[in-house]
């Protein structure tokens, strides 16, 4: 069975949480330099889904380049939450 992630109604990125060992995840800053963490695991996911993807996942990853980019491109942040 293929663990789904959670996501909002809006489908907006989540935050996984894995465990790794604090000394390794200081060791892996270390190593990566000037590169940041979350930039490298993130190029780490294309790779793996860009090599063993199907076509779902090729056109999953695609949509969410562009909900990337999208966020990215916003300037000042999260819009404000609509007042009840």
């Amino acid at each position: 069975m293929t663990e789904q992630p959670e996501q909002s109604a809006e489908g907006h990125t989540f935050s996984p949480k894995f465990r790794i060992p604090r000394v390794m995840w200081d060791a892996y800053a270390r190593a990566l330099g000037d590169k940041d963490r979350t930039a490298d695991l993130l190029d780490h996911v294309r790779t793996v889904i860009k090599e063993r993807g199907t076509e779902r996942d090729l056109a999953d990853l695609a949509a969410a380049e562009e909900e990337l980019a999208t966020r990215r491109a916003r300037k000042g942040g999260r819009p404000r939450r609509a007042a009840d």
